[in-house]
């Protein structure tokens, strides 16, 4: 019997339209977009966001602030977690599993068999049912790149954002950091607000030389506003905005420099007024599941020795490690306990420049499989890639089994699940909030 979800199964048969999962061009999509009449020229407030790390945090915040001022927020983002529907938040809400196949039916339809990417004919239904809301915000985020992510068809956006740019992806944006913040960068739209988070010097240089080129107006972190961290918080500060955020609900340093993107964005999007008290408390309530995220109580948390502590974070790259390394203090992770570190990775990931950062926090690193994902790494082909760097590591044949295990041994551990979406999104499935009575 056939246990996959008509979801699913709609979504398998898409790779039939393209031999290759990714072939970055804006032919396609701008096809199918005209067959489906322009969607994405009909909708409200557009903020779209690229960058290497930190976009879905920093559009977690914009949403938070945005709908703490009483406005009507829409985004698509991609990857997801646990459910695929997450990826579209109609309104302020996941748009139920049947009416998103009602859309993917019908813009399958409307694109006749046409050759498309899966990639590709999601971004056009996002776009179909984005237009059919009554949003006063549009938050959109890159799925790979920028100049020739499928997102990047909208003409007239509020603003732009480029998160810190880093190297990810080499494979399909370039193999140096040039090129790679080239991709990106060509987001910005004539006219529009560009706020860009802080960069290292060559790839600002690249940044602006490509603002100024298509008459973006660039706003810079460092140059047109600031920020610092203070107890428990951070102040913002610029020529407009003077502000300080007393705390924040997503953990680790790099949170900050989202915010203050964000806070960056909504000062300078001056079509819609916010006030400083929604800006407070957008930035102190925001949450974006699997990002340096505590398990809560829940199936999975119950079935651990009492007094574990398990963090999770979907990061994956060089940039994303040194994140998570510099908010290993900040969580007292293997101070009072030896911390134990279990990953899985996308095949296209390299294990040892992740993880390196890490190593010197962990009593022990376990790689697993991933499940249901055909790109993942096998755990030995992990194993094999770390030994070539001087690090070592164990497998085990399932997250579950590798809980299992240590807890055997162990009943005082910090537990950090790392390394893939599609892993910590896993975990957050089997630790089903438990309802109350």
């Amino acid at each position: 019997m056939d246990s996959k979800s008509s979801l699913e199964k709609i979504i398998a048969r898409f790779d039939r339209y393209h031999p290759e999962r990714i072939d970055l061009t804006l032919e396609r999509i701008v096809r199918l977009l005209d067959k489906l009449n322009s969607p994405h020229k009909d909708l409200p407030h557009v903020i779209h966001v690229a960058g290497t790390n930190g976009k879905g945090s920093t559009i977690a915040f914009l949403r938070s602030i945005y709908e703490a001022a009483g406005l009507v927020v829409s985004t698509y983002t991609s990857p997801h977690l646990v459910g695929f529907n997450e990826r579209y938040v109609l309104e302020g809400n996941i748009i139920p599993e049947s009416d998103l196949c009602t859309i993917f039916n019908e813009v399958e339809v409307i694109n006749n068999g046409e050759l498309i990417t899966q990639f590709e004919i999601l971004t056009a239904a996002a776009f179909l049912s984005l237009s059919r809301t009554n949003s006063d915000i549009v938050l959109i985020e890159t799925g790979l790149g920028g100049r020739f992510d499928a997102t990047n068809v909208i003409e007239n956006p509020m603003a732009t954002i480029i998160t810190p740019v880093s190297m990810d992806h080499e494979f399909f944006l370039g193999s140096d950091i040039i090129t790679i913040a080239g991709e990106k960068a060509a987001i910005q739209k004539r006219g529009a607000k560009s706020i860009v988070a802080p960069q290292s010097s060559e790839v600002m240089k690249v940044i602006e030389r490509q603002g100024i080129e298509v008459g973006a107006k660039i706003y810079q972190a460092g140059v047109d506003y600031e920020f610092e961290g203070v107890q428990n918080g951070f102040s913002y500060k610029s020529k407009m905005l003077s502000i300080t955020i007393p705390r924040m609900s997503l953990v680790g340093p790099h949170q900050m420099i989202n915010a203050a993107t964000a806070i960056a964005c909504v000062e300078q999007c001056e079509q819609i007024q916010i006030d400083k008290k929604h800006i407070i408390s957008g930035i102190s309530n925001a949450s974006w599941s699997g990002r340096l995220e505590l398990l809560s109580d829940g199936l999975l948390k119950q079935c651990l020795p009492q007094g574990w502590d398990v963090w999770l974070d979907a990061g994956h790259n060089e940039a994303a490690g040194k994140a998570l390394s510099g908010s290993l203090s900040e969580i007292h992770l293997g101070h009072k306990k030896p911390l134990h570190i279990f990953f899985g990775m996308l095949e296209d990931k390299n294990p040892a420049v992740f993880l390196k950062p890490l190593v010197k926090y962990a009593a022990s690193l376990t790689a697993v499989p991933l499940v249901d994902e055909p790109r993942g790494h096998a755990p030995d082909d992990l194993l094999a890639l770390l030994r070539d760097e001087g690090i070592n590591a164990m497998s085990e044949s399932s997250i579950e089994e590798a809980l299992y295990n240590l807890a055997k041994k162990s009943h005082l551990a910090t537990i950090l699940i790392c390394g893939s979406h599609s892993l910590v999104g896993r975990i957050i499935g089997l630790n089903t909030p438990i309802k109350l009575k």
